[in-house]
């Protein structure tokens, strides 16, 4: 069984975690398979946004304890592996959606936090499960999550390993949307088809703009709003969002760079 499946739907794609029996929990081989997926639709021209979401009754468990035993090395798995993923998302040239199905615990929960847009089925819940067996966030829950939800629900959540449910998350800011369970497929899919006629390159901008206020003064964070702008006013698209807009007709976005 592949432990990764992607389904082309014409202008954007569907990543699957395909471990059901594991809740998609990751192995060495997952890993590179997703990898490889990334790889190939970040640079692919018509794939112009991307769904990630898991087979069965569940988004991630996280990593796979069994596949792990009693290595102490763990550094070197999120070396290898965690981190350039949660970079991989993060630097992705399109919009990358969650579409969290069920549980989302430790590594899967916050892989999910690294995408764009988090949406939720109702029975989701988020888990930051890595004080239950002795271990710290990674794959970016420390980041994250005071970001998201502030310090003081950030500390509990670590500190505790209380399941989030997905209204709760969506209250808190943690997620954009919880929706009912039938729903998640269908606004995800949605969502994903929506984005696939925007304008693809000025989107990856707006995702650079996003990552640098991390880290910027508002002069630094000014000064990239420029920089940022300049290029977005050299993109075919915005030219043709202005004669749109002049025409009073819907924008024929090419989503490319020139």
């Amino acid at each position: 069984m592949d432990p990764i499946l992607v389904e082309n739907r014409g202008g954007w794609s569907i990543v699957t975690l395909n471990r059901p029996d594991r809740l998609n929990a990751f192995n060495p081989d997952m890993h590179r398979a997703l990898a490889e997926a990334l790889d190939r639709l970040g640079s692919e021209e018509d794939c112009r946004a991307i769904v990630l979401t898991g087979a069965g009754r569940g988004f991630c468990a996280g990593q796979d304890l069994e596949a792990v035993g009693t290595d102490t090395e763990l550094d070197q798995t999120l070396e290898r592996f965690y981190n350039p993923l949660v970079r991989r998302i993060r630097a992705m040239p399109k919009p990358v959606i969650a579409a969290v199905n069920g549980v989302a615990a430790g590594a899967g929960a916050n892989i999910a936090l690294a995408c764009d847009i988090v949406l939720a089925a109702r029975s989701a819940k988020f888990i930051q499960a890595f004080a239950k067996i002795a271990l710290v966030p990674d794959s970016g829950g420390t980041w994250f999550l005071p970001r998201l939800v502030g310090e003081a629900r950030a500390r509990a959540l670590a500190l505790t390993g209380e399941a989030v449910g997905a209204d709760k998350a969506a209250d808190w800011g943690m997620i954009w949307k919880a929706v009912d369970d039938a729903a998640l497929p269908v606004e995800a899919e949605a969502l994903a088809a929506h984005l696939a006629t925007q304008p693809t390159a000025a989107l990856a901008l707006i995702k650079r703009a996003f990552d640098g206020s991390a880290a910027n003064t508002l002069d630094a964070q000014l000064d990239l709003e420029r920089d940022l702008q300049k290029v977005a006013g050299a993109l075919p698209d915005f030219r043709e969002g202005v004669q749109a807009f002049m025409e009073k007709r819907p924008a024929r976005f090419t989503g490319r760079p020139s």
